[in-house]
């Protein structure tokens, strides 16, 4: 029994010897690498640094951008606004001007008017008298178009 602990034990500090020949090698090539990995995770965690400030910078750009179209959008919607104001009050002067004219005068612009819309929206705007005596000398074929645009504008409201 001790013969064989004898050989085992010569036979371990065989294999021992034999790679401590070749283990400063190894551990050299080792730290080499271990070195050279230690670089890379350094750069990877430079780089995971500069996409996530890149990523917060975008994020507060993003943000920005959805502040200004929100301005934007309310800027818009008061341009239609007005925009639909001024043509409101442009139809009430035009109304006043066809209320100062003789109603056969502005019977006869009405149906001159290309768009029966147009003379829709000044007839609704002017006095009902003032409206219904100049309706008199409009054409028949645009008195049925203006009274359907009519009817359908009062219905809306």
């Amino acid at each position: 029994m001790r013969l064989k602990i004898g050989l085992q034990m010569r036979f371990f500090y065989a294999i021992l010897l034999i790679s401590s020949i070749n283990l400063p090698h190894t551990l050299l090539f080792a730290q080499a690498e271990i070195k050279e990995i230690n670089k890379e995770i350094e750069k990877l965690i430079k780089l995971k640094k500069e996409v996530e400030s890149q990523i917060e910078k975008n994020r507060e750009l993003l943000k920005k951008i959805e502040k200004e179209q929100e301005k934007l959008k309310k800027a818009q919607e008061n341009l239609k606004k007005l925009k639909e104001e001024m043509r409101k009050d442009k139809y009430k002067k035009l109304a006043k001007a066809f209320e100062g004219m003789e109603p056969e005068m502005a019977g006869e612009k009405l149906s001159k008017l290309d768009d029966p819309v147009k003379a829709a929206y000044i007839l609704y705007n002017m006095k009902a008298k003032a409206a219904g005596e100049a309706l008199n000398f409009v054409e028949p074929k645009r008195v049925s178009q203006i009274v359907k645009i009519l009817t359908d504008l009062k219905n809306s409201k």
